[in-house]
Protein backbone atom coordinates (compact mmCIF):
# COMPACT_ATOMS: atom_id res chain seq x y z
CA UNK A 1 0.00 0.00 0.00
CA UNK A 2 0.95 3.57 -0.28
CA UNK A 3 -0.25 6.89 0.67
CA UNK A 4 -1.14 8.94 -2.69
CA UNK A 5 -2.18 12.55 -2.35
CA UNK A 6 -4.08 12.62 -5.90
CA UNK A 7 -7.16 11.25 -4.54
CA UNK A 8 -9.33 12.39 -1.15
CA UNK A 9 -9.77 9.38 1.51
CA UNK A 10 -13.65 9.28 2.52
CA UNK A 11 -13.95 10.89 5.75
CA UNK A 12 -15.11 9.49 9.10
CA UNK A 13 -17.01 11.24 11.41
CA UNK A 14 -14.49 12.66 14.44
CA UNK A 15 -15.63 10.30 17.36
CA UNK A 16 -15.03 12.81 19.39
CA UNK A 17 -17.30 16.21 20.46
CA UNK A 18 -14.65 18.13 18.73
CA UNK A 19 -16.09 20.76 16.45
CA UNK A 20 -14.57 21.91 13.38
CA UNK A 21 -12.93 24.82 14.72
CA UNK A 22 -10.93 23.09 17.02
CA UNK A 23 -10.02 20.71 14.47
CA UNK A 24 -9.05 23.53 12.34
CA UNK A 25 -6.60 24.75 15.29
CA UNK A 26 -5.05 21.88 15.84
CA UNK A 27 -4.60 21.43 12.40
CA UNK A 28 -2.73 24.56 12.69
CA UNK A 29 -0.01 23.41 15.23
CA UNK A 30 0.55 20.35 13.87
CA UNK A 31 1.59 22.06 10.45
CA UNK A 32 3.34 24.71 13.05
CA UNK A 33 5.23 21.53 13.97
CA UNK A 34 6.20 20.10 10.15
CA UNK A 35 7.22 23.90 9.76
CA UNK A 36 9.59 24.21 12.41
CA UNK A 37 11.08 20.61 11.99
CA UNK A 38 11.90 21.37 8.55
CA UNK A 39 14.19 23.54 9.55
CA UNK A 40 16.78 21.03 9.87
CA UNK A 41 16.23 19.17 6.77
CA UNK A 42 19.43 18.39 4.92
CA UNK A 43 22.13 20.46 7.28
CA UNK A 44 22.81 17.18 9.59
CA UNK A 45 20.99 14.23 8.26
CA UNK A 46 20.36 11.69 8.82
CA UNK A 47 18.23 12.23 11.14
CA UNK A 48 14.03 12.72 11.31
CA UNK A 49 12.67 15.95 10.84
CA UNK A 50 10.98 16.40 14.00
CA UNK A 51 9.12 19.41 15.40
CA UNK A 52 7.13 19.69 18.57
CA UNK A 53 4.70 22.54 19.55
CA UNK A 54 3.27 23.01 23.26
CA UNK A 55 -0.82 25.02 23.31
CA UNK A 56 -1.61 25.90 26.35
CA UNK A 57 -4.92 27.91 26.01
CA UNK A 58 -4.69 28.42 22.48
CA UNK A 59 -1.72 30.18 22.72
CA UNK A 60 1.76 28.63 21.44
CA UNK A 61 3.90 28.66 24.44
CA UNK A 62 6.79 26.75 23.79
CA UNK A 63 8.70 25.10 20.19
CA UNK A 64 11.70 23.10 19.53
CA UNK A 65 13.07 20.90 16.82
CA UNK A 66 15.49 17.68 16.23
CA UNK A 67 18.71 19.78 14.77
CA UNK A 68 20.66 16.32 14.55
CA UNK A 69 21.17 12.62 15.75
CA UNK A 70 22.98 13.20 19.18
CA UNK A 71 21.82 17.17 19.96
CA UNK A 72 18.84 17.94 21.98
CA UNK A 73 15.55 16.24 21.83
CA UNK A 74 12.52 18.73 20.41
CA UNK A 75 10.03 18.17 23.26
CA UNK A 76 12.95 18.89 25.92
CA UNK A 77 13.50 22.66 24.08
CA UNK A 78 9.83 22.71 23.81
CA UNK A 79 8.92 22.02 27.51
CA UNK A 80 11.92 24.53 28.44
CA UNK A 81 11.17 27.19 26.21
CA UNK A 82 7.80 27.14 28.13
CA UNK A 83 8.22 26.82 31.62
CA UNK A 84 6.81 24.76 34.27
CA UNK A 85 3.89 26.79 34.36
CA UNK A 86 2.37 27.06 31.68
CA UNK A 87 3.48 22.94 30.53
CA UNK A 88 0.75 21.86 33.04
CA UNK A 89 -2.14 20.62 31.65
CA UNK A 90 -1.08 21.56 28.31
CA UNK A 91 -1.02 19.83 24.78
CA UNK A 92 2.24 18.77 22.62
CA UNK A 93 1.62 18.56 18.82
CA UNK A 94 4.29 16.39 17.73
CA UNK A 95 4.23 15.84 13.22
CA UNK A 96 5.98 12.53 14.30
CA UNK A 97 5.71 10.09 16.63
CA UNK A 98 8.96 10.12 19.28
CA UNK A 99 11.38 7.76 18.51
CA UNK A 100 14.09 7.24 21.64
CA UNK A 101 16.55 4.53 20.47
CA UNK A 102 19.40 5.28 23.52
CA UNK A 103 17.27 3.91 26.44
CA UNK A 104 16.58 7.03 28.51
CA UNK A 105 13.52 8.13 26.79
CA UNK A 106 14.13 12.15 27.63
CA UNK A 107 11.40 12.63 24.88
CA UNK A 108 9.05 10.55 26.75
CA UNK A 109 9.81 12.41 29.84
CA UNK A 110 10.18 15.60 29.69
CA UNK A 111 6.60 16.08 28.75
CA UNK A 112 5.48 13.65 31.60
CA UNK A 113 7.06 15.16 33.87
CA UNK A 114 6.50 18.96 32.48
CA UNK A 115 2.63 18.28 33.23
CA UNK A 116 1.62 18.06 29.82
CA UNK A 117 -2.07 16.25 29.79
CA UNK A 118 -2.57 15.93 26.07
CA UNK A 119 -0.45 14.65 22.82
CA UNK A 120 -1.35 14.98 19.39
CA UNK A 121 0.90 12.97 17.08
CA UNK A 122 0.93 13.48 13.25
CA UNK A 123 1.76 10.40 12.40
CA UNK A 124 2.97 7.03 13.97
CA UNK A 125 6.88 6.41 13.23
CA UNK A 126 7.35 4.46 10.53
CA UNK A 127 10.57 2.01 11.84
CA UNK A 128 8.50 -0.91 12.81
CA UNK A 129 11.09 -1.27 16.20
CA UNK A 130 9.66 2.22 17.33
CA UNK A 131 6.24 2.30 15.93
CA UNK A 132 3.36 2.62 18.91
CA UNK A 133 6.57 2.79 21.32
CA UNK A 134 6.36 6.33 22.47
CA UNK A 135 2.47 6.40 22.21
CA UNK A 136 2.26 3.70 24.95
CA UNK A 137 4.45 4.77 27.25
CA UNK A 138 2.55 8.17 26.88
CA UNK A 139 -0.83 6.56 27.59
CA UNK A 140 0.55 4.50 30.13
CA UNK A 141 1.36 6.87 32.41
CA UNK A 142 -2.11 8.80 31.67
CA UNK A 143 -1.52 11.09 29.45
CA UNK A 144 -4.61 10.91 26.02
CA UNK A 145 -2.89 10.91 23.25
CA UNK A 146 -4.82 11.59 19.73
CA UNK A 147 -3.07 10.86 16.42
CA UNK A 148 -4.10 12.56 12.58
CA UNK A 149 -6.08 10.06 10.67
CA UNK A 150 -7.06 7.64 13.61
CA UNK A 151 -8.56 9.61 16.80
CA UNK A 152 -8.94 12.53 14.80
CA UNK A 153 -10.62 12.99 11.06
CA UNK A 154 -11.26 15.61 8.52
CA UNK A 155 -10.77 17.75 6.23
CA UNK A 156 -8.34 20.22 7.88
CA UNK A 157 -6.70 17.21 9.63
CA UNK A 158 -6.15 15.48 6.55
CA UNK A 159 -4.13 18.52 5.02
CA UNK A 160 -1.90 18.54 8.11
CA UNK A 161 -1.62 14.57 7.82
CA UNK A 162 -0.57 14.92 4.54
CA UNK A 163 1.94 17.65 5.26
CA UNK A 164 3.61 15.27 8.12
CA UNK A 165 3.96 12.61 5.24
CA UNK A 166 5.80 15.33 2.84
CA UNK A 167 8.15 16.41 5.62
CA UNK A 168 9.84 13.01 6.68
CA UNK A 169 8.92 11.89 2.84
CA UNK A 170 12.29 10.52 3.02
CA UNK A 171 12.50 8.30 6.21
CA UNK A 172 9.41 6.57 5.66
CA UNK A 173 10.92 5.64 1.62
CA UNK A 174 14.08 4.84 2.95
CA UNK A 175 11.87 2.60 5.75
CA UNK A 176 9.80 1.48 3.16
CA UNK A 177 11.93 0.25 0.31
CA UNK A 178 15.00 0.04 1.50
CA UNK A 179 16.77 2.49 -0.24
CA UNK A 180 16.60 6.59 -0.19
CA UNK A 181 13.97 8.99 -0.77
CA UNK A 182 15.81 10.15 -4.55
CA UNK A 183 15.04 12.91 -6.35
CA UNK A 184 15.50 13.58 -10.09
CA UNK A 185 16.20 17.15 -10.96
CA UNK A 186 16.66 17.97 -14.63
CA UNK A 187 16.67 21.94 -16.56
CA UNK A 188 15.60 21.45 -20.08
CA UNK A 189 14.03 23.82 -22.70
CA UNK A 190 10.53 24.14 -23.71
CA UNK A 191 11.34 21.70 -26.94
CA UNK A 192 12.70 19.05 -24.05
CA UNK A 193 16.60 19.39 -24.64
CA UNK A 194 19.09 19.76 -21.16
CA UNK A 195 22.10 20.85 -23.91
CA UNK A 196 22.69 21.75 -27.69
CA UNK A 197 23.66 19.36 -30.12
CA UNK A 198 26.98 20.59 -29.38
CA UNK A 199 27.03 19.56 -25.77
CA UNK A 200 26.88 22.69 -24.59
CA UNK A 201 24.01 23.06 -21.33
CA UNK A 202 25.16 26.66 -20.14
CA UNK A 203 22.83 27.90 -18.70
CA UNK A 204 19.55 26.26 -19.76
CA UNK A 205 17.39 27.98 -16.60
CA UNK A 206 17.58 30.74 -14.78
CA UNK A 207 19.89 32.00 -12.17
CA UNK A 208 16.73 31.76 -9.51
CA UNK A 209 16.52 28.22 -10.50
CA UNK A 210 19.95 27.29 -9.82
CA UNK A 211 19.36 28.84 -6.47
CA UNK A 212 16.78 26.33 -5.91
CA UNK A 213 18.67 23.68 -6.97
CA UNK A 214 21.47 24.67 -4.47
CA UNK A 215 18.87 24.48 -1.68
CA UNK A 216 17.51 21.24 -3.18
CA UNK A 217 21.39 20.19 -2.98
CA UNK A 218 21.52 21.56 0.99
CA UNK A 219 18.57 19.52 1.72
CA UNK A 220 20.07 16.19 0.31
CA UNK A 221 23.26 14.02 1.66
CA UNK A 222 24.38 12.91 -1.59
CA UNK A 223 24.39 14.13 -5.34
CA UNK A 224 25.04 12.24 -8.01
CA UNK A 225 26.30 12.29 -11.49
CA UNK A 226 27.43 9.94 -14.04
CA UNK A 227 31.04 10.10 -16.05
CA UNK A 228 29.42 12.27 -18.77
CA UNK A 229 28.36 14.63 -16.82
CA UNK A 230 32.25 14.92 -15.14
CA UNK A 231 33.61 15.31 -18.63
CA UNK A 232 31.19 17.42 -20.50
CA UNK A 233 30.47 19.95 -17.54
CA UNK A 234 33.12 19.40 -14.55
CA UNK A 235 30.62 20.65 -12.06
CA UNK A 236 31.37 21.16 -8.32
CA UNK A 237 28.17 20.11 -6.84
CA UNK A 238 28.12 22.32 -3.70
CA UNK A 239 24.89 23.68 -2.12
CA UNK A 240 26.43 27.00 -1.77
CA UNK A 241 24.19 28.03 0.48
CA UNK A 242 26.94 29.43 3.20
CA UNK A 243 25.47 26.81 5.55
CA UNK A 244 27.06 24.01 7.56
CA UNK A 245 25.73 20.96 5.19
CA UNK A 246 27.60 20.11 1.67
CA UNK A 247 26.10 16.83 0.24
CA UNK A 248 28.71 14.08 -0.64
CA UNK A 249 29.03 14.09 -4.15
CA UNK A 250 28.62 10.73 -6.04
CA UNK A 251 30.27 9.59 -9.44
CA UNK A 252 28.77 6.51 -10.65
CA UNK A 253 31.85 5.22 -13.56
CA UNK A 254 31.54 2.15 -14.99
CA UNK A 255 35.13 1.90 -16.91
CA UNK A 256 36.22 4.92 -15.04
CA UNK A 257 37.32 6.92 -18.11
CA UNK A 258 37.19 10.22 -15.99
CA UNK A 259 39.69 13.05 -16.23
CA UNK A 260 42.74 13.38 -13.92
CA UNK A 261 41.45 16.95 -13.15
CA UNK A 262 38.17 17.50 -12.10
CA UNK A 263 36.61 20.18 -9.61
CA UNK A 264 35.17 17.19 -7.95
CA UNK A 265 38.32 15.59 -6.79
CA UNK A 266 38.93 18.67 -4.60
CA UNK A 267 37.52 17.27 -1.16
CA UNK A 268 38.62 20.49 0.91
CA UNK A 269 34.66 21.40 1.05
CA UNK A 270 32.75 18.24 0.26
CA UNK A 271 33.52 14.45 -0.23
CA UNK A 272 33.72 12.90 -3.12
CA UNK A 273 32.83 9.05 -3.55
CA UNK A 274 33.31 7.31 -6.81
CA UNK A 275 31.45 4.17 -7.73
CA UNK A 276 32.71 1.99 -10.62
CA UNK A 277 33.09 -1.71 -11.36
CA UNK A 278 35.51 -4.46 -9.75
CA UNK A 279 38.95 -4.06 -11.32
CA UNK A 280 38.36 -0.47 -13.19
CA UNK A 281 41.70 1.38 -13.76
CA UNK A 282 43.24 0.39 -10.97
CA UNK A 283 46.11 2.98 -11.01
CA UNK A 284 43.45 5.59 -11.23
CA UNK A 285 41.60 4.37 -8.56
CA UNK A 286 44.86 4.94 -6.78
CA UNK A 287 45.50 8.47 -8.10
CA UNK A 288 41.92 9.34 -6.54
CA UNK A 289 42.49 7.81 -3.22
CA UNK A 290 45.38 9.82 -3.43
CA UNK A 291 43.30 13.28 -3.84
CA UNK A 292 41.15 12.08 -0.75
CA UNK A 293 38.38 10.76 -3.04
CA UNK A 294 37.00 7.54 -1.93
CA UNK A 295 36.40 4.52 -4.46
CA UNK A 296 34.21 1.95 -4.20
CA UNK A 297 33.82 -1.18 -6.84
CA UNK A 298 30.31 -3.02 -7.25
CA UNK A 299 30.41 -6.53 -9.20
CA UNK A 300 28.26 -5.41 -11.74
CA UNK A 301 27.33 -1.54 -11.38
CA UNK A 302 23.99 -0.46 -11.15
CA UNK A 303 21.84 2.16 -9.57
CA UNK A 304 19.82 -0.08 -7.52
CA UNK A 305 22.86 -1.73 -6.18
CA UNK A 306 24.49 2.05 -5.32
CA UNK A 307 21.19 3.13 -3.62
CA UNK A 308 21.41 0.14 -1.17
CA UNK A 309 24.60 0.72 -0.87
CA UNK A 310 23.82 4.07 -0.14
CA UNK A 311 21.16 3.34 1.94
CA UNK A 312 23.34 1.05 4.42
CA UNK A 313 25.41 4.17 4.61
CA UNK A 314 22.49 5.92 6.35
CA UNK A 315 21.39 8.38 3.81
CA UNK A 316 18.53 9.43 3.41
CA UNK A 317 18.04 11.70 0.82
CA UNK A 318 19.74 11.48 -2.98
CA UNK A 319 19.40 14.38 -5.52
CA UNK A 320 20.33 12.91 -9.02
CA UNK A 321 21.77 15.49 -11.21
CA UNK A 322 22.80 13.38 -14.08
CA UNK A 323 22.34 13.07 -17.70
CA UNK A 324 19.58 10.99 -19.70
CA UNK A 325 21.88 8.08 -20.10
CA UNK A 326 21.97 7.15 -16.31
CA UNK A 327 18.61 8.87 -15.72
CA UNK A 328 16.86 5.91 -17.91
CA UNK A 329 18.06 2.91 -15.61
CA UNK A 330 17.64 5.03 -12.50
CA UNK A 331 14.03 5.20 -13.32
CA UNK A 332 13.88 2.27 -14.64
CA UNK A 333 15.20 0.28 -11.44
CA UNK A 334 12.82 1.61 -9.66
CA UNK A 335 15.08 3.82 -7.50
CA UNK A 336 13.57 7.72 -8.42
CA UNK A 337 10.75 8.70 -6.15
CA UNK A 338 10.26 12.46 -7.25
CA UNK A 339 10.72 14.50 -10.15
CA UNK A 340 12.03 18.20 -10.20
CA UNK A 341 11.73 19.72 -13.95
CA UNK A 342 12.83 22.96 -14.68
CA UNK A 343 11.44 24.25 -18.08
CA UNK A 344 12.43 27.12 -19.78
CA UNK A 345 10.79 29.36 -21.77
CA UNK A 346 14.29 29.00 -24.50
CA UNK A 347 13.43 26.93 -28.06
CA UNK A 348 16.96 24.77 -29.22
CA UNK A 349 16.23 22.33 -31.66
CA UNK A 350 18.44 19.70 -32.45
CA UNK A 351 17.72 16.58 -33.57
CA UNK A 352 20.77 15.10 -32.11
CA UNK A 353 20.56 17.20 -28.72
CA UNK A 354 19.72 15.15 -25.88
CA UNK A 355 16.73 15.27 -23.69
CA UNK A 356 16.33 14.29 -19.95
CA UNK A 357 15.65 10.95 -20.32
CA UNK A 358 17.15 8.14 -22.34
CA UNK A 359 15.71 4.68 -23.68
CA UNK A 360 13.43 3.30 -21.32
CA UNK A 361 11.81 0.89 -23.56
CA UNK A 362 8.66 2.18 -24.22
CA UNK A 363 6.55 2.22 -27.67
CA UNK A 364 3.18 3.29 -26.32
CA UNK A 365 1.92 6.41 -24.51
CA UNK A 366 -0.11 4.30 -22.67
CA UNK A 367 2.89 2.81 -21.38
CA UNK A 368 3.83 6.25 -19.97
CA UNK A 369 4.91 6.86 -16.48
CA UNK A 370 2.72 9.30 -14.83
CA UNK A 371 3.63 11.68 -11.59
CA UNK A 372 1.00 12.18 -9.02
CA UNK A 373 0.59 14.87 -7.00
CA UNK A 374 2.10 17.49 -9.41
CA UNK A 375 2.80 20.50 -8.24
CA UNK A 376 3.18 24.17 -10.72
CA UNK A 377 5.67 26.83 -9.96
CA UNK A 378 6.80 29.79 -11.76
CA UNK A 379 10.40 30.39 -10.77
CA UNK A 380 11.77 33.88 -12.53
CA UNK A 381 10.96 32.92 -16.10
CA UNK A 382 11.06 29.25 -15.50
CA UNK A 383 8.03 26.99 -14.60
CA UNK A 384 9.15 24.09 -12.15
CA UNK A 385 6.99 21.16 -12.40
CA UNK A 386 7.48 18.65 -9.75
CA UNK A 387 5.62 15.32 -9.13
CA UNK A 388 5.76 12.18 -7.44
CA UNK A 389 6.77 8.74 -9.29
CA UNK A 390 6.28 6.54 -6.52
CA UNK A 391 3.76 7.47 -4.12
CA UNK A 392 4.85 8.03 -0.69
CA UNK A 393 4.66 4.76 1.33
CA UNK A 394 2.11 4.01 4.08
CA UNK A 395 2.59 3.80 7.48
CA UNK A 396 3.08 -0.06 7.42
CA UNK A 397 6.74 -0.93 5.88
CA UNK A 398 8.15 -4.22 5.74
CA UNK A 399 11.69 -3.82 7.38
CA UNK A 400 13.96 -6.46 6.11
CA UNK A 401 16.43 -7.94 8.59
CA UNK A 402 19.97 -6.48 8.61
CA UNK A 403 22.39 -8.90 6.78
CA UNK A 404 24.32 -11.31 8.81
CA UNK A 405 28.03 -9.48 9.49
CA UNK A 406 30.57 -11.99 10.57
CA UNK A 407 33.23 -10.74 13.40
CA UNK A 408 35.73 -12.22 15.47
CA UNK A 409 36.31 -11.61 18.85
CA UNK A 410 37.75 -13.47 21.70
CA UNK A 411 35.36 -12.59 24.82
CA UNK A 412 32.17 -13.64 22.34
CA UNK A 413 31.48 -17.31 21.38
CA UNK A 414 30.80 -17.61 17.32
CA UNK A 415 28.80 -20.76 17.62
CA UNK A 416 25.01 -19.80 17.89
CA UNK A 417 26.29 -16.23 19.09
CA UNK A 418 23.70 -13.50 18.45
CA UNK A 419 24.53 -10.73 16.15
CA UNK A 420 23.46 -6.78 17.59
CA UNK A 421 24.02 -4.34 14.45
CA UNK A 422 24.33 -0.45 15.29
CA UNK A 423 25.25 2.00 12.98
CA UNK A 424 22.54 5.31 13.24
CA UNK A 425 20.15 7.10 15.56
CA UNK A 426 17.40 5.22 14.11
CA UNK A 427 19.06 1.72 15.17
CA UNK A 428 17.33 -0.18 18.48
CA UNK A 429 20.94 0.07 20.04
CA UNK A 430 21.31 3.73 18.94
CA UNK A 431 22.81 4.60 22.57
CA UNK A 432 26.07 2.18 21.40
CA UNK A 433 26.86 4.85 18.96
CA UNK A 434 29.55 7.86 19.51
CA UNK A 435 27.36 9.76 18.17
CA UNK A 436 24.42 9.22 20.71
CA UNK A 437 23.60 12.20 22.71
CA UNK A 438 25.49 11.67 25.87
CA UNK A 439 27.31 14.36 27.13
CA UNK A 440 30.97 13.37 29.11
CA UNK A 441 32.18 14.76 31.99
CA UNK A 442 35.78 14.02 32.23
CA UNK A 443 38.95 15.34 33.57
CA UNK A 444 41.50 16.76 31.02
CA UNK A 445 45.37 16.61 30.63
CA UNK A 446 45.64 19.45 33.11
CA UNK A 447 43.64 17.34 35.85
CA UNK A 448 40.37 19.64 35.33
CA UNK A 449 36.77 18.22 34.88
CA UNK A 450 35.91 18.95 31.04
CA UNK A 451 32.09 18.41 29.80
CA UNK A 452 32.15 16.83 26.20
CA UNK A 453 28.68 17.01 24.27
CA UNK A 454 29.52 13.45 23.01
CA UNK A 455 32.25 10.62 22.43
CA UNK A 456 32.68 11.71 18.99
CA UNK A 457 33.30 15.44 19.81
CA UNK A 458 35.97 14.28 22.82
CA UNK A 459 37.39 11.72 19.97
CA UNK A 460 37.67 14.45 17.07
CA UNK A 461 39.29 17.23 19.51
CA UNK A 462 41.77 14.31 20.44
CA UNK A 463 43.06 14.28 17.60
CA UNK A 464 44.58 18.23 18.02
CA UNK A 465 44.87 18.06 21.66
CA UNK A 466 48.48 18.87 22.84
CA UNK A 467 49.93 20.04 19.56
CA UNK A 468 51.38 23.48 20.04
CA UNK A 469 49.85 25.16 17.47
CA UNK A 470 47.66 27.93 17.20
CA UNK A 471 45.66 26.72 14.84
CA UNK A 472 45.16 23.24 16.56
CA UNK A 473 44.21 24.92 19.65
CA UNK A 474 41.16 26.85 17.43
CA UNK A 475 39.94 23.50 15.88
CA UNK A 476 39.88 21.96 19.44
CA UNK A 477 37.22 24.94 20.55
CA UNK A 478 35.57 24.39 17.29
CA UNK A 479 34.86 20.87 17.96
CA UNK A 480 33.69 21.51 20.85
CA UNK A 481 31.68 24.21 20.36
CA UNK A 482 30.62 22.23 17.00
CA UNK A 483 26.22 21.77 17.70
CA UNK A 484 26.42 18.36 16.36
CA UNK A 485 28.38 15.41 16.40
CA UNK A 486 28.02 15.11 12.51
CA UNK A 487 29.35 18.77 12.52
CA UNK A 488 32.25 17.74 15.39
CA UNK A 489 32.96 14.60 12.73
CA UNK A 490 33.26 17.11 9.77
CA UNK A 491 35.19 20.08 11.03
CA UNK A 492 37.79 17.14 12.67
CA UNK A 493 37.89 15.00 9.40
CA UNK A 494 38.07 18.15 7.20
CA UNK A 495 41.32 19.71 9.75
CA UNK A 496 43.21 16.53 9.60
CA UNK A 497 42.51 16.18 5.38
CA UNK A 498 43.94 19.67 4.81
CA UNK A 499 46.12 20.59 7.42
CA UNK A 500 47.38 17.07 8.44
CA UNK A 501 50.72 18.36 10.39
CA UNK A 502 48.40 19.90 12.88
CA UNK A 503 47.01 15.98 14.00
CA UNK A 504 48.98 14.78 17.11
CA UNK A 505 52.35 12.67 16.23
CA UNK A 506 51.36 9.64 18.48
CA UNK A 507 47.39 9.55 16.80
CA UNK A 508 47.68 6.40 15.49
CA UNK A 509 48.65 4.50 18.06
CA UNK A 510 46.46 6.40 20.75
CA UNK A 511 43.65 6.64 19.02
CA UNK A 512 41.80 3.51 20.25
CA UNK A 513 42.70 4.05 23.90
CA UNK A 514 40.86 7.94 23.49
CA UNK A 515 37.86 6.03 22.19
CA UNK A 516 38.33 3.52 24.66
CA UNK A 517 38.51 6.20 27.31
CA UNK A 518 35.01 8.37 26.30
CA UNK A 519 33.40 4.92 26.20
CA UNK A 520 34.48 3.56 29.69
CA UNK A 521 32.90 7.19 30.83
CA UNK A 522 29.71 7.05 28.93
CA UNK A 523 28.61 3.69 30.02
CA UNK A 524 30.32 4.54 33.44
CA UNK A 525 28.24 7.38 34.07
CA UNK A 526 24.73 6.50 32.58
CA UNK A 527 23.66 3.47 34.38
CA UNK A 528 20.85 2.76 31.67
CA UNK A 529 23.38 2.65 28.88
CA UNK A 530 25.55 0.31 31.08
CA UNK A 531 22.44 -1.78 31.61
CA UNK A 532 21.70 -1.95 28.23
CA UNK A 533 25.02 -2.79 27.34
CA UNK A 534 25.05 -6.04 29.79
CA UNK A 535 21.57 -6.82 28.39
CA UNK A 536 23.56 -7.78 24.94
CA UNK A 537 26.14 -10.27 26.98
CA UNK A 538 26.85 -13.37 24.30
CA UNK A 539 26.09 -11.47 21.73
CA UNK A 540 28.68 -10.13 18.89
CA UNK A 541 28.53 -6.04 18.69
CA UNK A 542 28.88 -4.75 15.17
CA UNK A 543 29.48 -1.28 14.32
CA UNK A 544 28.00 -1.48 10.59
CA UNK A 545 29.13 1.00 8.88
CA UNK A 546 29.60 -0.34 5.26
CA UNK A 547 32.88 2.78 4.17
CA UNK A 548 34.27 2.48 8.07
CA UNK A 549 37.34 -0.23 7.80
CA UNK A 550 38.42 0.77 11.25
CA UNK A 551 35.75 1.36 13.26
CA UNK A 552 33.01 -0.45 11.35
CA UNK A 553 32.56 -3.95 10.02
CA UNK A 554 32.55 -2.96 6.88
CA UNK A 555 30.69 -3.53 3.88
CA UNK A 556 30.99 -7.18 3.37
CA UNK A 557 32.77 -7.52 6.41
CA UNK A 558 35.91 -7.18 6.02
CA UNK A 559 36.26 -4.12 8.47
CA UNK A 560 38.50 -4.33 12.13
CA UNK A 561 35.07 -3.33 13.99
CA UNK A 562 37.32 -1.67 16.81
CA UNK A 563 34.05 0.40 18.05
CA UNK A 564 32.51 -3.20 18.70
CA UNK A 565 35.42 -4.73 20.05
CA UNK A 566 36.06 -1.94 22.33
CA UNK A 567 32.28 -2.48 23.68
CA UNK A 568 32.32 -5.83 23.90
CA UNK A 569 35.40 -5.58 26.02
CA UNK A 570 33.63 -2.77 28.08
CA UNK A 571 31.18 -5.62 28.75
CA UNK A 572 33.10 -7.81 29.66
CA UNK A 573 35.03 -5.60 31.97
CA UNK A 574 31.56 -4.52 33.68
CA UNK A 575 30.24 -8.39 33.70
CA UNK A 576 34.02 -9.21 35.92
CA UNK A 577 35.30 -11.05 33.43
CA UNK A 578 38.36 -8.97 33.49
CA UNK A 579 40.69 -8.24 35.96
CA UNK A 580 42.59 -5.70 33.51
CA UNK A 581 40.69 -2.60 33.71
CA UNK A 582 42.25 0.83 32.69
CA UNK A 583 41.88 3.13 34.68
CA UNK A 584 39.82 6.39 34.05
CA UNK A 585 38.89 9.61 35.56
CA UNK A 586 35.15 10.84 34.82
CA UNK A 587 32.20 12.31 36.58
CA UNK A 588 28.53 11.69 36.66
CA UNK A 589 26.65 14.45 35.26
Amino acid sequence: MAFSFSTTPTLISCKSTTNQHQHSLQAQYIKRAVEIADKSSGFTSPHPNFGCVIVSNERVVGEGYLYAQGTKCAELQAVEQAGPQLCRGSTAYLNLEPGDCYGDETSISSLIKAGVSRVVVGIRHPLQHLRGKAIRSLRSEGLQVDVLGEELQSKSIQEALKSCFVVNAPLLYRAASRVPFSVLKYAMTLDGKIAASSGHASWISSKQSRNRVFELRGRSDAVVVGGNTVRRDNPRLTARHGAGHMPVRIVMSQALNLPEVANLWDVSEARTIVVTQRGARKSFQKLLASKGVEVVEFDILNPRDVMEYCYDRGYLSILWECGGTLTAPAISSGVIHQVFAFVAPKIIGGVNAPSPVGELGMVEMSQALNLTDVSFEQIGPDMLISGYLQPIPDLTPVIPSADEISAIDPTVTLYDASIILFYKTWDPYGAFSNFSPHPLRIHDENGDYVTWPTVEHYYQAHKFIGVNDPLARDCVELIKGAKSPEEAARVGRKMQWQHPHLVRSDWETVKIDVMYRALKCKFSIYPHLNSMLLSTAGSILVEASPHDLFWGGGREGEGLNYLGRLLMQLRSEFLGESTTVSKITCQNQ
